[in-house]
Protein backbone atom coordinates (compact mmCIF):
# COMPACT_ATOMS: atom_id res chain seq x y z
CA UNK A 1 0.00 0.00 0.00
CA UNK A 2 2.81 2.31 0.82
CA UNK A 3 4.49 1.58 -2.53
CA UNK A 4 1.23 2.22 -4.42
CA UNK A 5 0.71 5.55 -2.54
CA UNK A 6 4.25 6.57 -3.38
CA UNK A 7 3.79 5.77 -7.09
CA UNK A 8 0.45 7.57 -7.13
CA UNK A 9 2.07 10.71 -5.64
CA UNK A 10 4.84 10.59 -8.22
CA UNK A 11 2.25 10.23 -11.00
CA UNK A 12 0.32 13.26 -9.68
CA UNK A 13 3.50 15.31 -9.56
CA UNK A 14 4.37 14.27 -13.16
CA UNK A 15 0.87 15.18 -14.37
CA UNK A 16 1.05 18.57 -12.60
CA UNK A 17 4.45 19.19 -14.16
CA UNK A 18 3.16 18.32 -17.62
CA UNK A 19 0.09 20.51 -17.11
CA UNK A 20 2.30 23.43 -16.03
CA UNK A 21 4.55 23.02 -19.07
CA UNK A 22 1.52 22.82 -21.34
CA UNK A 23 -0.04 25.95 -19.75
CA UNK A 24 3.28 27.70 -20.12
CA UNK A 25 3.54 26.67 -23.74
CA UNK A 26 -0.13 27.29 -24.48
CA UNK A 27 -1.41 29.95 -22.07
CA UNK A 28 -5.16 30.45 -21.82
CA UNK A 29 -7.68 32.10 -19.52
CA UNK A 30 -7.95 35.82 -18.62
CA UNK A 31 -5.22 38.39 -18.14
CA UNK A 32 -4.98 40.92 -15.36
CA UNK A 33 -7.13 43.34 -17.36
CA UNK A 34 -9.89 40.70 -17.81
CA UNK A 35 -8.86 40.14 -21.46
CA UNK A 36 -9.80 36.64 -22.67
CA UNK A 37 -6.89 34.85 -24.37
CA UNK A 38 -7.57 32.63 -27.36
CA UNK A 39 -7.94 28.96 -26.38
CA UNK A 40 -5.64 27.01 -28.78
CA UNK A 41 -6.29 23.55 -27.35
CA UNK A 42 -9.10 22.70 -29.83
CA UNK A 43 -6.77 23.64 -32.66
CA UNK A 44 -4.06 21.51 -31.14
CA UNK A 45 -6.38 18.55 -30.81
CA UNK A 46 -7.64 19.06 -34.40
CA UNK A 47 -4.09 19.25 -35.63
CA UNK A 48 -3.17 16.09 -33.81
CA UNK A 49 -6.15 14.30 -35.37
CA UNK A 50 -5.20 15.63 -38.80
CA UNK A 51 -1.61 14.51 -38.33
CA UNK A 52 -2.81 11.05 -37.39
CA UNK A 53 -4.83 10.93 -40.63
CA UNK A 54 -1.97 12.25 -42.68
CA UNK A 55 0.32 9.65 -41.21
CA UNK A 56 -2.13 6.86 -42.10
CA UNK A 57 -2.12 7.69 -45.84
CA UNK A 58 -0.13 5.03 -47.70
CA UNK A 59 -0.22 2.55 -44.82
CA UNK A 60 -2.08 -0.76 -44.65
CA UNK A 61 -4.28 -1.71 -41.81
CA UNK A 62 -2.87 -4.62 -39.85
CA UNK A 63 -4.71 -7.87 -39.97
CA UNK A 64 -4.54 -11.06 -37.95
CA UNK A 65 -1.95 -13.65 -38.96
CA UNK A 66 -2.64 -16.36 -41.32
CA UNK A 67 -1.99 -17.20 -44.89
CA UNK A 68 -4.99 -15.51 -46.33
CA UNK A 69 -4.50 -12.39 -44.32
CA UNK A 70 -0.86 -12.25 -45.28
CA UNK A 71 -1.84 -12.40 -48.92
CA UNK A 72 -4.36 -9.65 -48.42
CA UNK A 73 -1.72 -7.54 -46.65
CA UNK A 74 0.77 -8.01 -49.44
CA UNK A 75 -1.88 -7.07 -52.00
CA UNK A 76 -2.74 -3.93 -50.11
CA UNK A 77 0.92 -2.95 -49.90
CA UNK A 78 1.28 -3.46 -53.65
CA UNK A 79 -1.73 -1.39 -54.42
CA UNK A 80 -0.42 1.31 -52.05
CA UNK A 81 2.92 1.46 -53.82
CA UNK A 82 1.15 1.55 -57.16
CA UNK A 83 -1.02 4.49 -56.05
CA UNK A 84 1.79 6.33 -54.40
CA UNK A 85 2.36 8.58 -57.42
CA UNK A 86 -1.32 9.43 -57.49
CA UNK A 87 -1.68 10.49 -53.82
CA UNK A 88 1.83 11.99 -53.40
CA UNK A 89 0.63 15.54 -54.09
CA UNK A 90 -2.26 15.11 -51.70
CA UNK A 91 0.11 13.89 -49.06
CA UNK A 92 2.38 16.86 -49.65
CA UNK A 93 -0.61 19.18 -49.44
CA UNK A 94 -1.78 17.58 -46.25
CA UNK A 95 1.67 17.91 -44.78
CA UNK A 96 1.87 21.56 -45.88
CA UNK A 97 -1.53 22.23 -44.35
CA UNK A 98 -0.39 20.62 -41.13
CA UNK A 99 2.75 22.75 -41.17
CA UNK A 100 0.62 25.80 -41.85
CA UNK A 101 -1.60 24.85 -38.91
CA UNK A 102 1.49 24.36 -36.76
CA UNK A 103 2.88 27.71 -37.79
CA UNK A 104 -0.49 29.37 -37.17
CA UNK A 105 -0.72 27.61 -33.83
CA UNK A 106 2.77 28.74 -32.89
CA UNK A 107 1.97 32.29 -34.01
CA UNK A 108 -1.22 32.32 -31.98
CA UNK A 109 0.62 30.81 -29.07
CA UNK A 110 3.31 33.50 -29.37
CA UNK A 111 0.53 36.06 -29.55
CA UNK A 112 -1.03 34.73 -26.35
CA UNK A 113 2.32 34.77 -24.64
CA UNK A 114 2.97 38.32 -25.85
CA UNK A 115 -0.48 39.40 -24.70
CA UNK A 116 0.07 37.74 -21.35
CA UNK A 117 3.51 39.30 -21.01
CA UNK A 118 2.05 42.63 -22.02
CA UNK A 119 -0.70 42.13 -19.48
CA UNK A 120 1.86 41.31 -16.82
CA UNK A 121 3.86 44.37 -17.77
CA UNK A 122 0.73 46.44 -17.79
CA UNK A 123 -0.13 45.07 -14.35
CA UNK A 124 3.28 46.12 -13.06
CA UNK A 125 2.84 49.50 -14.69
CA UNK A 126 -0.65 49.66 -13.27
CA UNK A 127 0.78 48.89 -9.81
CA UNK A 128 3.32 51.63 -10.35
CA UNK A 129 0.57 53.87 -11.57
CA UNK A 130 -1.54 53.03 -8.53
CA UNK A 131 1.48 53.87 -6.33
CA UNK A 132 1.92 57.10 -8.21
CA UNK A 133 -1.77 57.83 -7.88
CA UNK A 134 -1.48 57.10 -4.17
CA UNK A 135 1.47 59.47 -3.94
CA UNK A 136 -0.53 62.02 -5.91
CA UNK A 137 -3.42 61.58 -3.46
CA UNK A 138 -1.03 62.01 -0.59
CA UNK A 139 0.42 65.10 -2.23
CA UNK A 140 -3.09 66.39 -2.79
CA UNK A 141 -3.90 65.78 0.87
CA UNK A 142 -0.72 67.55 1.86
CA UNK A 143 -1.54 70.33 -0.57
CA UNK A 144 -4.99 70.64 1.00
CA UNK A 145 -3.40 70.71 4.43
CA UNK A 146 -0.87 73.29 3.22
CA UNK A 147 -3.72 75.24 1.72
CA UNK A 148 -5.47 75.17 5.10
CA UNK A 149 -2.23 76.19 6.76
CA UNK A 150 -1.79 78.98 4.24
CA UNK A 151 -5.37 80.09 4.75
CA UNK A 152 -4.97 80.11 8.53
CA UNK A 153 -1.36 81.34 8.50
CA UNK A 154 -2.23 85.02 8.81
CA UNK A 155 -4.52 84.45 11.77
CA UNK A 156 -2.09 82.00 13.33
CA UNK A 157 0.79 84.39 12.75
CA UNK A 158 -1.09 87.28 14.32
CA UNK A 159 -1.92 85.14 17.35
CA UNK A 160 1.65 83.86 17.49
CA UNK A 161 3.03 87.40 17.29
CA UNK A 162 0.61 88.51 20.03
CA UNK A 163 1.63 85.63 22.27
CA UNK A 164 5.28 86.28 21.40
CA UNK A 165 4.93 89.93 22.39
CA UNK A 166 3.19 88.92 25.62
CA UNK A 167 5.94 86.41 26.35
CA UNK A 168 8.58 89.01 25.56
CA UNK A 169 6.91 91.51 27.88
CA UNK A 170 6.64 88.90 30.62
CA UNK A 171 10.25 87.86 30.07
CA UNK A 172 11.49 91.45 30.14
CA UNK A 173 9.38 92.13 33.22
CA UNK A 174 10.76 89.02 34.90
CA UNK A 175 14.28 90.03 33.91
CA UNK A 176 13.65 93.55 35.25
CA UNK A 177 12.25 92.14 38.50
CA UNK A 178 15.24 89.84 38.82
CA UNK A 179 17.59 92.73 38.07
CA UNK A 180 15.84 94.94 40.61
CA UNK A 181 15.88 92.15 43.20
CA UNK A 182 19.55 91.54 42.48
CA UNK A 183 20.39 95.23 42.74
CA UNK A 184 18.37 95.50 45.96
CA UNK A 185 20.08 92.43 47.39
CA UNK A 186 23.46 93.72 46.27
CA UNK A 187 22.67 97.12 47.83
CA UNK A 188 21.59 95.44 51.06
CA UNK A 189 24.69 93.27 51.09
CA UNK A 190 26.88 96.28 50.34
CA UNK A 191 25.14 98.32 53.05
CA UNK A 192 25.45 95.44 55.49
CA UNK A 193 29.10 95.02 54.58
CA UNK A 194 29.72 98.76 54.98
CA UNK A 195 27.89 98.77 58.32
CA UNK A 196 29.85 95.75 59.51
CA UNK A 197 33.11 97.26 58.28
CA UNK A 198 32.22 100.61 59.86
CA UNK A 199 31.21 98.92 63.10
CA UNK A 200 34.38 96.86 63.14
CA UNK A 201 36.42 99.95 62.29
CA UNK A 202 34.66 101.90 65.04
CA UNK A 203 35.18 99.07 67.49
CA UNK A 204 38.81 98.83 66.45
CA UNK A 205 39.33 102.57 66.81
CA UNK A 206 37.52 102.53 70.15
CA UNK A 207 39.60 99.61 71.39
CA UNK A 208 42.73 101.29 70.04
CA UNK A 209 41.83 104.59 71.69
CA UNK A 210 40.96 102.85 74.94
CA UNK A 211 44.22 100.96 74.81
CA UNK A 212 46.12 104.15 73.99
CA UNK A 213 44.36 106.05 76.76
CA UNK A 214 44.98 103.22 79.18
CA UNK A 215 48.64 103.06 78.21
CA UNK A 216 48.88 106.84 78.40
CA UNK A 217 47.20 106.94 81.79
CA UNK A 218 49.45 104.23 83.11
CA UNK A 219 52.46 106.03 81.61
CA UNK A 220 51.49 109.35 83.16
CA UNK A 221 50.70 107.63 86.44
CA UNK A 222 54.11 105.99 86.38
CA UNK A 223 55.74 109.28 85.43
CA UNK A 224 53.88 111.08 88.22
CA UNK A 225 54.89 108.39 90.68
CA UNK A 226 58.50 108.49 89.53
CA UNK A 227 58.52 112.29 89.55
CA UNK A 228 57.00 112.34 93.02
CA UNK A 229 59.50 109.80 94.32
CA UNK A 230 62.34 111.69 92.65
CA UNK A 231 61.27 115.04 94.05
CA UNK A 232 60.67 113.52 97.48
CA UNK A 233 64.15 112.04 97.41
CA UNK A 234 65.71 115.37 96.41
CA UNK A 235 63.59 117.26 98.88
CA UNK A 236 64.40 114.99 101.81
CA UNK A 237 68.09 115.17 101.00
CA UNK A 238 68.15 118.96 100.64
CA UNK A 239 65.83 119.86 103.45
CA UNK A 240 68.20 118.33 106.02
CA UNK A 241 70.94 120.71 104.92
CA UNK A 242 69.10 123.87 103.91
CA UNK A 243 65.87 123.97 105.87
CA UNK A 244 67.40 124.14 109.37
CA UNK A 245 68.23 127.81 109.03
CA UNK A 246 64.68 128.66 108.07
CA UNK A 247 63.19 126.53 110.82
CA UNK A 248 65.50 128.09 113.43
CA UNK A 249 64.72 131.69 112.36
CA UNK A 250 62.17 133.52 114.55
CA UNK A 251 58.71 133.70 113.05
CA UNK A 252 57.46 137.18 112.33
CA UNK A 253 54.52 137.93 114.50
CA UNK A 254 51.31 137.70 112.56
CA UNK A 255 50.00 140.64 114.51
CA UNK A 256 52.50 142.95 112.84
CA UNK A 257 51.34 141.90 109.37
CA UNK A 258 47.72 142.09 110.29
CA UNK A 259 48.17 145.44 111.95
CA UNK A 260 50.05 146.86 109.02
CA UNK A 261 47.42 145.62 106.62
CA UNK A 262 44.59 146.86 108.80
CA UNK A 263 46.14 150.25 109.37
CA UNK A 264 46.59 150.78 105.62
CA UNK A 265 42.95 150.03 104.75
CA UNK A 266 41.36 153.44 105.13
CA UNK A 267 38.79 152.71 102.37
CA UNK A 268 35.86 150.37 101.59
CA UNK A 269 37.56 147.07 100.71
CA UNK A 270 34.45 145.51 99.05
CA UNK A 271 33.89 148.59 96.93
CA UNK A 272 37.56 148.59 95.96
CA UNK A 273 37.41 144.86 94.93
CA UNK A 274 34.24 145.35 92.92
CA UNK A 275 35.62 148.39 91.11
CA UNK A 276 39.11 147.16 90.27
CA UNK A 277 39.12 143.36 90.58
CA UNK A 278 35.80 142.68 88.83
CA UNK A 279 32.31 141.38 89.38
CA UNK A 280 31.92 138.16 91.43
CA UNK A 281 30.47 136.25 88.45
CA UNK A 282 33.51 137.01 86.28
CA UNK A 283 35.88 136.10 89.08
CA UNK A 284 33.96 132.84 89.67
CA UNK A 285 34.33 131.88 86.00
CA UNK A 286 38.12 132.19 86.29
CA UNK A 287 38.12 129.94 89.37
CA UNK A 288 36.71 126.96 87.42
CA UNK A 289 40.24 126.01 86.41
CA UNK A 290 41.13 125.13 90.04
CA UNK A 291 38.16 122.84 90.77
CA UNK A 292 39.71 119.67 89.24
CA UNK A 293 42.75 120.01 91.51
CA UNK A 294 40.62 120.05 94.69
CA UNK A 295 37.69 117.78 93.78
CA UNK A 296 39.16 114.83 95.70
CA UNK A 297 40.13 116.89 98.79
CA UNK A 298 38.19 116.64 102.06
CA UNK A 299 39.35 119.75 103.93
CA UNK A 300 40.37 122.85 101.97
CA UNK A 301 41.51 126.23 103.34
CA UNK A 302 41.03 129.48 101.39
CA UNK A 303 43.50 132.12 102.62
CA UNK A 304 42.18 135.60 101.86
CA UNK A 305 38.72 134.31 100.89
CA UNK A 306 37.41 137.82 100.17
CA UNK A 307 33.81 137.64 98.87
CA UNK A 308 33.84 133.82 98.94
CA UNK A 309 33.88 132.97 95.20
CA UNK A 310 36.24 130.00 95.68
CA UNK A 311 34.28 128.74 98.71
CA UNK A 312 31.14 128.66 96.57
CA UNK A 313 32.96 126.64 93.89
CA UNK A 314 34.05 124.09 96.50
CA UNK A 315 30.54 123.87 97.92
CA UNK A 316 29.11 123.25 94.43
CA UNK A 317 31.76 120.53 93.90
CA UNK A 318 30.85 118.86 97.21
CA UNK A 319 34.18 119.69 98.87
CA UNK A 320 34.38 120.88 102.50
CA UNK A 321 36.15 124.26 102.54
CA UNK A 322 36.62 127.14 105.00
CA UNK A 323 38.02 130.63 104.51
CA UNK A 324 39.88 133.21 106.53
CA UNK A 325 40.28 136.95 105.94
CA UNK A 326 41.20 140.08 107.89
CA UNK A 327 38.27 142.18 106.70
CA UNK A 328 35.04 141.95 108.66
CA UNK A 329 32.93 143.08 105.69
CA UNK A 330 34.17 140.16 103.56
CA UNK A 331 33.53 137.66 106.40
CA UNK A 332 30.03 139.03 106.91
CA UNK A 333 29.31 138.69 103.16
CA UNK A 334 30.51 135.05 103.18
CA UNK A 335 28.40 134.21 106.22
CA UNK A 336 25.37 135.74 104.54
CA UNK A 337 25.87 133.21 101.73
CA UNK A 338 26.05 130.31 104.22
CA UNK A 339 29.76 129.88 103.66
CA UNK A 340 32.22 128.82 106.38
CA UNK A 341 34.56 131.75 107.00
CA UNK A 342 36.09 133.61 109.93
CA UNK A 343 38.18 136.68 110.54
CA UNK A 344 41.71 135.55 111.36
CA UNK A 345 45.33 136.29 110.72
CA UNK A 346 46.75 133.59 108.51
CA UNK A 347 49.90 133.05 110.56
CA UNK A 348 48.06 132.78 113.86
CA UNK A 349 45.39 130.60 112.32
CA UNK A 350 47.88 128.21 110.74
CA UNK A 351 49.97 127.94 113.88
CA UNK A 352 46.88 126.86 115.82
CA UNK A 353 46.10 124.04 113.33
CA UNK A 354 47.60 120.56 113.73
CA UNK A 355 50.20 119.36 111.23
CA UNK A 356 48.69 117.80 108.10
CA UNK A 357 45.28 119.32 108.88
CA UNK A 358 44.44 120.35 105.32
CA UNK A 359 44.07 118.41 102.05
CA UNK A 360 44.39 121.60 100.03
CA UNK A 361 45.14 125.30 100.41
CA UNK A 362 44.04 128.06 98.02
CA UNK A 363 45.58 131.52 98.21
CA UNK A 364 44.57 134.09 95.58
CA UNK A 365 45.96 137.64 95.32
CA UNK A 366 47.64 137.51 98.76
CA UNK A 367 51.39 136.92 98.51
CA UNK A 368 51.96 140.18 96.59
CA UNK A 369 50.80 141.97 99.82
CA UNK A 370 53.59 140.33 101.85
CA UNK A 371 57.15 141.47 102.34
CA UNK A 372 59.68 139.39 100.40
CA UNK A 373 60.98 137.61 103.49
CA UNK A 374 57.50 136.61 104.62
CA UNK A 375 56.62 134.57 101.48
CA UNK A 376 59.00 131.62 102.10
CA UNK A 377 58.04 131.60 105.78
CA UNK A 378 54.36 131.29 104.81
CA UNK A 379 55.16 128.41 102.50
CA UNK A 380 57.12 126.64 105.25
CA UNK A 381 54.12 126.97 107.58
CA UNK A 382 51.76 125.67 104.87
CA UNK A 383 54.07 122.72 104.29
CA UNK A 384 53.66 121.72 107.93
CA UNK A 385 49.87 122.07 107.92
CA UNK A 386 49.25 120.25 104.59
CA UNK A 387 49.12 116.50 104.44
CA UNK A 388 51.31 114.52 102.07
CA UNK A 389 49.91 114.70 98.56
CA UNK A 390 47.84 117.78 99.36
CA UNK A 391 47.47 120.54 96.78
CA UNK A 392 48.33 124.22 97.25
CA UNK A 393 47.42 126.85 94.66
CA UNK A 394 48.63 130.47 94.55
CA UNK A 395 47.30 133.15 92.19
CA UNK A 396 49.20 136.42 91.95
CA UNK A 397 50.05 139.16 89.43
CA UNK A 398 52.55 138.14 86.78
CA UNK A 399 55.59 140.44 86.71
CA UNK A 400 56.65 138.92 83.38
CA UNK A 401 53.81 140.91 81.80
CA UNK A 402 54.96 144.54 81.50
CA UNK A 403 51.37 145.71 81.20
CA UNK A 404 50.74 144.72 84.82
CA UNK A 405 52.89 147.62 86.04
CA UNK A 406 51.20 150.14 83.78
CA UNK A 407 47.68 149.30 84.90
CA UNK A 408 46.68 146.72 87.54
CA UNK A 409 49.49 146.23 90.05
CA UNK A 410 49.76 149.72 91.45
CA UNK A 411 45.98 150.21 91.59
CA UNK A 412 46.07 148.40 94.94
CA UNK A 413 48.01 150.52 97.45
CA UNK A 414 48.57 147.51 99.72
CA UNK A 415 50.66 145.69 97.10
CA UNK A 416 54.27 145.41 98.27
CA UNK A 417 56.04 143.81 95.32
CA UNK A 418 55.20 141.12 92.71
CA UNK A 419 56.58 137.63 93.08
CA UNK A 420 58.05 136.14 89.85
CA UNK A 421 56.83 132.67 88.99
CA UNK A 422 60.36 131.22 89.00
CA UNK A 423 60.95 132.60 92.51
CA UNK A 424 57.65 131.24 93.81
CA UNK A 425 58.44 127.86 92.32
CA UNK A 426 61.79 127.94 94.06
CA UNK A 427 60.16 128.80 97.39
CA UNK A 428 57.70 125.94 96.94
CA UNK A 429 60.48 123.46 96.26
CA UNK A 430 62.34 124.68 99.34
CA UNK A 431 59.22 124.29 101.45
CA UNK A 432 58.74 120.65 100.42
CA UNK A 433 56.31 120.92 97.51
CA UNK A 434 56.73 119.25 94.15
CA UNK A 435 55.06 118.65 90.80
CA UNK A 436 54.79 122.39 90.36
CA UNK A 437 52.65 123.79 87.52
CA UNK A 438 52.73 127.41 86.34
CA UNK A 439 49.63 128.65 84.48
CA UNK A 440 49.55 132.05 82.74
CA UNK A 441 46.01 133.42 83.00
CA UNK A 442 44.05 136.59 82.13
CA UNK A 443 45.78 137.53 78.84
CA UNK A 444 46.58 141.24 78.72
CA UNK A 445 45.27 141.53 75.16
CA UNK A 446 41.73 140.92 76.44
CA UNK A 447 41.75 144.13 78.49
CA UNK A 448 44.15 146.02 76.26
CA UNK A 449 43.14 145.32 72.61
CA UNK A 450 45.89 147.60 71.28
CA UNK A 451 48.40 144.87 72.17
CA UNK A 452 46.98 142.79 69.30
CA UNK A 453 49.03 144.86 66.84
CA UNK A 454 52.28 143.53 68.33
CA UNK A 455 53.97 140.41 66.93
CA UNK A 456 52.64 137.33 68.61
CA UNK A 457 55.95 135.99 69.96
CA UNK A 458 56.85 139.42 71.35
CA UNK A 459 53.39 139.86 72.80
CA UNK A 460 53.47 136.46 74.50
CA UNK A 461 56.95 137.08 75.89
CA UNK A 462 56.36 140.59 77.37
CA UNK A 463 52.61 141.07 77.40
CA UNK A 464 51.23 137.60 78.18
CA UNK A 465 48.99 136.79 81.15
CA UNK A 466 48.32 139.52 83.67
CA UNK A 467 48.27 136.87 86.42
CA UNK A 468 49.74 133.46 86.91
CA UNK A 469 48.85 130.47 89.07
CA UNK A 470 51.34 128.19 90.78
CA UNK A 471 49.98 124.76 91.71
CA UNK A 472 52.05 122.28 93.71
CA UNK A 473 51.66 119.10 95.78
CA UNK A 474 53.09 118.29 99.19
CA UNK A 475 55.81 115.71 98.98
Amino acid sequence: MAADSHKLAELERAIADIRERVQTRYPHGKTAFEVQLADLMPIVRARDAAESKVASIGTVNPRPGGFANNLVQRWKRFVSRVLDWHVREQVEFNRGAINCINATLEALNDLNRAVKELAERSEAQQADLRNELLQVELLRAEARELSDVRLHWQEWRKEWERKLSINEVQFLRSAADLQAAFNHRATLMEGTFRDIAKSQHTDFEGALNRSAIDVQQRLWADLDRIRTEYEELIHHELRKVRQRAFLAAPTVAASHVAASAANDDDYDVLHFAEKFRGQPDRIAEGLDRYVPYFKSAKNVLDIGCGRGEFLEKMRDAGVTARGIDLHEESIALCLSRNLTAEKADMYSFLEQQPDGAFDGVFCSQVIEHLKPAEVPKLLKLLSQKTRKGGVVAFETPNPECLAIFATHFYLDPTHVRPVPSALLAFYLEEAGFGRIEILRISPAVETMPSLGSLPQDFREAFFGGLDYAAIARKL
